[in-house]
């Protein structure tokens, strides 16, 4: 994400050299390619995350990028592109965030991937790697050929066009262009809410709607709103049942300073020591 000042009520629910330009066709052999088990390094990458070490990650996604290029494996150098920029976001590493998120995307036309779901969320992904370092305006169009691509191929239930509704709103309201924001989070509560276990995933959406309001309105005139959309977010956070896993962790770890950015620090304490307490495998 020149990067922005960060907004805490705002939450988002991947090197290469070479003889020749990386991304010319003709600088990769099509013959002899030897594919990684994509599969399986993201399966990894997952039990990283899960415990909440990032250096392992990247020193994991390092090791494979190599093993795709010694294998010709475009396809398997786009996937690692695609976690690389995802991982260097969330550690706030701008330049190489950046860098993943270009490559990535040049690697849609190298694996004949245009118009796919694949390229869609390399898309989704990259523009949201531009909006998190304060360059929304450059991922709108990508945005936009995202939820083209998802709204034709996906069901309309699907968890996955909810992310990008959010991550699309979230630029939108960088760029102040609230009313098209509002309506895209509710399209992502109207598919979150409808499905169990995506709690988490439509508290994320609360608290952002109570940073639009804000942005919007300032606090003070958007204080009932904004307390609306925070209890709606604790319920969900605090409601019986649900999967206390790694996804809950990084959820709660997020979420818990927007609770304290708005004096509901009671809120806060407890999420934090909730993630805290996953992450260290403790009952």
């Amino acid at each position: 994400m020149n990067e922005k000042e960060f907004t805490p009520a705002e939450m988002e629910v991947t090197d290469y050299t070479d003889p020749q330009c990386p991304f010319c066709v003709d600088a990769y052999k099509k013959d002899n390619v030897k594919p990684i088990d994509a599969q399986r390094v993201i399966a990894k990458l997952d039990e990283y995350l899960g415990h909440n070490d990032y250096a392992g990650a990247e020193r994991h996604l390092k090791y494979w990028e190599e093993e795709a290029k010694q294998g010709n494996d475009l396809r398997g150098e786009f996937t690692i592109a695609e976690e690389l920029m995802g991982l260097y976001r969330k550690l706030g590493r701008r330049e190489e965030a950046i860098s993943y998120a270009e490559k990535a995307v040049r690697y849609i036309d190298l694996n004949d991937l245009s118009g796919s779901v694949s390229a869609a969320t390399a898309m989704l992904n990259a523009a949201t790697v531009y909006k998190a370092f304060g360059q929304a305006e450059k991922g709108i169009p990508l945005f936009e050929k995202a939820q083209a691509i998802y709204e034709q191929k996906l069901p309309p239930e699907d968890s996955r066009l909810a992310g990008l509704y959010n991550n699309f709103a979230l630029a939108l309201v960088d760029l102040s262009r609230f009313d098209e924001a509002r309506a895209l989070y509710q399209k992502a509560l109207d598919i979150v809410l409808k499905q169990e276990g995506n709690e988490p995933e439509a508290a994320i959406t609360f608290l952002n709607l109570a940073s639009l309001a804000e942005r919007e309105f300032g606090l003070e005139k958007a204080e009932k709103e904004i307390e609306g959309h925070l209890e709606h977010a604790e319920y969900l956070l605090k409601k019986p049942g649900l999967r206390k896993d790694g996804n809950y962790a990084f959820v709660a770890e997020k979420c818990a300073p927007v609770f304290g950015y708005y004096g509901w620090f009671g809120v806060e304490a407890e999420l934090k020591a909730e993630a805290e307490r996953i992450y260290g495998g403790k009952e």
